[in-house]
């Protein structure tokens, strides 16, 4: 005899966008559910009502063999009386208050799509725009949640005959898939300014060496032929950026493996369905231009994150170089307005569409480090993926720094990071930083009871948010560095984190950089740095590496200094070097600091590397790369002053330094270096007796550094965490600001 029941199930994870839906209505056919499914605001919710032998087996699937990128992170199940429904249908969305914290990124074309597009026999053939349930735009169109058709901006694309039908086919991968279209029905390619809407005229271009303005999937970029050195230059002088690396787009991993060396892991980053730009090792056989990456061993490898990008990689049968479509220090821009008046005096020609876009997503950037991916610029294709912690905290918000500025926003356990969104130089970019600051509130249906910012007061988003009626907290820089990857890692204990940037102000109001603190999610304590020295004309070392030099050997030689034959002051003219001395003299124009990052500076310009940064952290690239080519294994030695916190003295690091410039290769120092702040860092943590030690800060972005801590404190027996999904630089400050309990008894 049949046992008939009906169970209300609600599941909240990714599963929208995805072909869930579709993919429980195949499941309730094929165990003879009867009922419904909708999508919420909230999240999926079904009924189900048939034998309860089919229903746990069906239960049992649902959680198993998910479609691709879908994840259930809650699941309840409640019985009710039987409603004898006489079908499964996919019931039309509900929309409610409370707002789901599981929203997908943007996934990049899947197999089959691609297959069609170059499928003459296919109605997708060379279309733009294809996709289906398992690929796609989603967050960059979405204008509001739960995710139909009618709330993003496909809505006032009327589907055709043959999209419907292919909507409403159980059996097709396009059932029910919000951004079905069509040449027929969907978005097209369009005319801006004076180019011409055509796929092949724009090959044509880039062959021509002309710059092509493309509207991507979360803004545009600007394009040319990565193997003419004319065009890059062109490029490089129009977007007034002379040296930075350009990242590439080629159209397959083949193509990819004859530029650099691949391994599985890179392999498998480079083919997710985020489509970042990997850093990668360039094989010496690689022939590009070196007006593409300049003296960089790296280059940034990207396959194509849309259709669009595919069908240009695959005519073009070149690399392209790919680069976000903006004036300097300005945020990416969405629309053709946009484009016309920022990116006139850089383009020849546009190639746009007529689909909106509706909030900026620049290209996410992935390097592997430690046999982990890093993300390192974390935008398309992974925001707004949350992170999940075991405790919930009240809805708040958190709003980064002022450099590669990211919000912060809490939902219960989720923590939720914005895009990139850059410098807050520009205005352009402090008006993003409102419009994302507005967005967010809106799309999740925040009301934040707290916001939390940078201690520095001059800080454009500390500055912005004072008017705001919320109670606030300011959460010091480093600090906030190491709980950002104490909330990706969900660590509640105390740890011992190292945070090594560039500057952060610090709570006795000295700029700090070179930090370890024995940090709760509530407290922390200031366990060691390095000894200070003076930053010689404030903000400028920051470009300037022979002067974080000059400040570092000046408080070790004082005047005589200025008397040695270091290579590093012929830099400086004469009179430079007299006006810097009287400034050191009288302390006129030189904080001290105790920055990490101005140390790596002080290295590399005193081994003749880089005098001057044509862009940021050009001098510490250098070294590293440097370093990588030296086997040796040496140390420098290392003296603590003091205790609480305990002092690291580097003059005898440095007198040894300098003593080596006359009697091994730079290489080898550079090496030397390295190894010597492993070998520190190993010694303050056994000081510290912690058996978690996190490292974070921008200085964890150095591959190099980074895996020679982790292989000295792992061999020692100490549990290692560094960050994967969020940045380690200043684009993961708002998620540890966020992670700050509220500091008050």
């Amino acid at each position: 005899m049949i046992t008939k029941k009906q169970r209300l199930i609600k599941l909240q994870g990714l599963l929208q966008g995805l072909g869930f839906r579709p993919f429980v209505y195949r499941l309730a056919k094929q165990y003879q559910q009867n009922g419904w499914i909708a999508n919420t605001s909230e999240g999926i919710t079904l009924v189900i009502e048939g034998d309860t032998v089919q229903q746990d087996i069906f239960l049992k699937t649902l959680q198993t063999q998910l479609p691709p990128f879908a994840e259930i992170h809650t699941l309840s199940i409640q019985k009710q009386p039987c409603s004898y429904f006489k079908d499964f249908q996919i019931k039309s969305s509900a929309i409610t208050a409370q707002k789901s914290a599981f929203v997908l990124p943007d996934i990049s074309p899947c197999p089959e799509c691609i297959k069609e597009i170059l499928n003459p026999q296919s109605r997708f053939y060379r279309y733009a725009f294809t996709s289906c349930c398992y690929c796609g735009s989603r967050y960059s169109i979405m204008q509001q949640q739960p995710y139909d058709r009618v709330r993003t901006s496909m809505a006032n694309f009327i589907a055709c005959s043959r999209c419907e039908a292919e909507y409403k086919e159980p059996d097709n991968r396009r059932f029910h898939s919000q951004t079905i279209a069509c040449p027929d029905c969907g978005p097209q390619l369009t005319q801006i300014g004076w180019a011409l809407p055509s796929l092949r005229m724009t090959i044509n271009y880039l062959k021509q060496g002309k710059i092509i303005a493309l509207k991507g999937v979360g803004g545009f970029q600007l394009m040319v032929d990565a193997t003419n050195h004319e065009a890059v230059e062109r490029l490089r002088l129009r977007k007034k950026r002379p040296h930075k690396p350009f990242a590439l787009l080629v159209e397959t991993l083949a193509e990819a493996q004859s530029l650099c060396q691949i391994n599985a892991i890179e392999q498998q980053a480079l083919k997710s369905h985020q489509s970042p730009i990997v850093l990668l090792k360039r094989l010496e056989s690689c022939n590009l231009p070196k007006s593409v990456a300049g003296d960089s061993h790296l280059l940034g490898i990207m396959l194509p994150a849309s259709p669009l990008h595919y069908l240009l990689a695959h005519d073009f049968k070149r690399p392209l170089i790919v680069t976000s479509g903006n004036r300097s220090n300005e945020p990416i821009c969405i629309n053709d307005k946009q484009a016309l008046e920022r990116l006139t005096d850089i383009a020849d020609y546009f190639l746009s569409h007529d689909r909106e876009i509706i909030r900026p997503l620049d290209d996410s950037v992935v390097r592997v480090i430690n046999n982990q991916p890093m993300v390192l610029r974390r935008a398309r294709g992974y925001t707004p993926f949350p992170i999940t912690i075991s405790q919930p905290i009240k809805e708040g918000l958190a709003v980064g720094g002022h450099l590669k500025n990211t919000l912060a926003i809490s939902l219960g356990k989720q923590l939720i990071l914005s895009q990139h969104l850059g410098d807050l130089n520009a205005i352009e970019s402090q008006q993003l930083f409102q419009q994302t600051l507005t967005d967010l509130q809106s799309f999740y249906s925040l009301k934040p009871t707290f916001i939390n910012h940078d201690l520095h007061p001059d800080y454009h988003s500390t500055r912005i948010i004072q008017q705001l009626p919320q109670k606030k907290q300011a959460i010091q820089h480093h600090y906030a560095h190491i709980l950002s990857c104490m909330a990706e890692h969900n660590l509640q204990k105390t740890v011992l984190g190292f945070a090594w940037d560039g500057t952060g102000l610090g709570t006795d109001h000295t700029i700090w950089g070179s930090e370890c603190l024995l940090a709760t999610r509530n407290e922390f304590q200031r366990f060691a740095h390095f000894r200070e020295f003076s930053l010689v004309g404030g903000d400028k070392v920051a470009n300037e590496p022979r002067r974080s030099a000059l400040g570092l050997l000046y408080d070790i030689y004082a005047d005589e200094l200025f008397k040695q034959n270091f290579e590093f002051l012929s830099a400086f003219s004469e009179q430079e070097l007299k006006l810097l001395q009287q400034s050191l003299n009288k302390q006129f124009n030189t904080p001290k600091t105790s920055s990490m990052g101005r140390i790596f500076d002080a290295v590399s310009s005193l081994l003749g590397l880089c005098h001057l940064n044509q862009f940021e952290g050009q001098a510490a690239m250098r070294l590293e790369q440097l370093a990588e080519t030296s086997e040796i294994k040496d140390k420098y030695p290392v003296k603590f002053l003091g205790n609480n916190p305990i002092v690291i003295d580097w003059h005898g690091l440095f007198i040894a330094l300098v003593r080596d410039l006359n009697q091994i290769g730079k290489a080898d120092i550079a090496a030397k270096f390295h190894h010597t702040l492993a070998k520190m860092m190993l010694q303050i943590a056994h000081h510290s007796q912690q058996p978690l030690i996190v490292l974070t800060g921008g200085c964890f972005q150095n591959k190099l550094l980074t895996e020679i801590c982790v292989n000295e404190l792992e061999q020692a027996g100490f549990s290692v965490y560094t960050h994967q999904k969020i940045p380690p630089n200043d684009g993961g400050l708002a998620l540890g600001q966020l992670y700050a309990l509220d500091h008050e008894p």
